[in-house]
């Protein structure tokens, strides 16, 4: 991990309740979202605005030149991947070190370097020093600058984080927290899987870091902010939100574009809240159910042909001034 660090996150009420919507979606976006699944979200900033760029099994070759257009013209272009889950075995997925390593493959196939990649958590299935190791080799094979991570819940079972911070953690604060500019945009990176009893939690040192690090920003300065589970109530009775967002979600109220860029539920969601838009990213390792589909969320099965149907890398496009954004899938079949 490099760069200058500090950190940051926050959490939304869900629209479950209202008649149009489900979690903060209309229904029909909810219908047209509920089949994507992916492993990497990409990204380009440019003069202060996150542009489109699409990498889909039908236009490749169009996002690839999109994506060398950017890199051109100087723009920022980093890459988000997930839930790779090294060291996990059951009948979901039998091999989730070959399906990153395609991941990985995808990655360095997208037609421009990225000037960083990030994994936003659970890079370890149990979080042992062997599978910190393999999956930080593996990354090593990334064609980047830097790679940076966040911690999931699954990189801190029995020691805290300790072993995840060991290996990942050089240069961050407290708990693997940190925050870093580039091209003119501030990234913050949180860990809100440390003091688990349902939520997602962040704790009264981060929100003071989050507070401190964005004090002396101007409000038009891009924010992206990075953590794995999410910062709005996607769905609670699962764990998955985050119970002291808000607090830090009010600290990002005055500035004019705000992206948080989660893990944690392996499928595609965006919630918008004003200026601030919530993005879920998948997996690289196995499905889990959507919100209420099932009793809890587990590892989905689905036929062995159609696994990596539901992985893969998935483009995220946003140009200053939409509402909503451009996302396709690439998936790694």
């Amino acid at each position: 991990m490099t760069d200058n660090h500090n950190s940051h996150d926050g959490a939304l009420a869900d629209d479950a309740g209202h008649p149009d919507t489900e979690h903060g979606m209309t229904r029909r976006q909810l219908m047209r979202h509920a089949g994507w699944f992916g492993g990497a979200v990409v990204l380009t900033l440019a003069s202060g605005e996150v542009i489109s760029h699409i990498a889909g099994s039908q236009d490749t070759k169009a996002g690839a030149a999109a994506g060398a257009a950017a890199a051109a013209n100087g723009a920022l272009q980093f890459v988000q991947v997930s839930d790779s889950h090294i060291g996990f075995q059951g009948p979901a997925n039998t091999d989730v070190v070959g399906s990153f390593a395609d991941a990985i493959k995808q990655v360095n196939s997208l037609g421009f370097r990225p000037d960083f990649v990030m994994h936003s958590g659970d890079l370890t299935h149990l979080s042992t020093a062997g599978q910190f190791d393999q999956v930080k080799q593996m990354m090593a094979g990334m064609k980047t600058d830097r790679v940076f991570t966040v911690p999931g819940e699954h990189d801190s079972i029995g020691d805290a984080g300790r072993a995840y911070r060991r290996t990942f953690g050089m240069g961050t604060l407290g708990d693997g927290w940190y925050s870093f500019d580039t091209h003119g945009v501030h990234f913050i990176a949180l860990v809100n899987t440390l003091s688990l009893e349902k939520l997602g939690h962040l704790g009264a040192d981060q929100i003071d870091f989050v507070r401190k690090d964005i004090a002396g920003l101007s409000s038009d300065t891009p924010i992206v902010v990075f953590s794995h589970i999410p910062l709005f109530a996607m769905y609670p009775k699962w764990g998955w939100s985050t119970d002291d967002a808000l607090k830090v979600i009010a600290l990002l109220r005055r500035f004019s574009s705000v992206t948080c860029l989660n893990g944690h539920v392996h499928q595609l969601f965006t919630k918008t809240d004003g200026n601030i838009t919530f993005h879920s990213a998948t997996t690289t390792a196995y499905p889990l159910p959507k919100p209420g589909r099932a009793p809890a969320p587990t590892p989905q099965v689905v036929p062995a042909r159609q696994l990596k149907e539901a992985l893969g890398i998935r483009s995220v496009g946003y140009r200053q001034g939409d509402r909503e954004l451009a996302i396709k899938e690439q998936r790694l079949a």
